[in-house]
């Protein structure tokens, strides 16, 4: 099975100048706990409600002042619709993330897998085929 076929189609975005109250209304608006950071439409990390509530609110920032490059991850994770979910599993644990970004091989964000999507396939998915002799 391919990563196209399962993952969320559509990637929600913001920029590191957003502030994390705005940031969390608009996660919680589209119902996702991860924002794609752009600058310049290129991707260059991501904020997710746990950078948020660990990053920020726990050290004591106030959401209406600080933005979301003082608590995003500055990394992008991403993976192929045309890619097997399988690999999108391997990369998720070798790198130990809940989320990949997904492009079409025309360098396009067409959407995004998780953790979450993966765990909800049937298990004869996620096992990939079996071999015979």
């Amino acid at each position: 099975m391919l990563i196209g076929d399962v993952m969320t189609r559509g990637v929600e975005t913001t920029s590191t100048g957003a502030t994390l109250q705005a940031t969390a209304l608009k996660m919680r608006e589209a119902g996702v706990g991860m924002l794609l950071v752009l600058e310049n439409e290129r991707p260059i990390g991501v904020v997710t409600d746990r950078d948020i509530t660990v990053r920020a609110t726990a050290n004591g920032l106030d959401p209406r002042t600080s933005h979301v490059g003082d608590v995003m991850t500055r990394r992008v994770f991403c993976c192929y619709e045309d890619e097997s979910i399988e690999e999108a599993a391997r990369r998720m644990e070798e790198h130990t993330i809940r989320r990949l970004i997904v492009f079409d091989r025309g360098e396009r964000m067409v959407g995004v897998i998780t953790g979450d999507d993966l765990a909800t396939l049937p298990r004869e998915e996620r096992a990939g085929p079996v071999t015979g002799e």
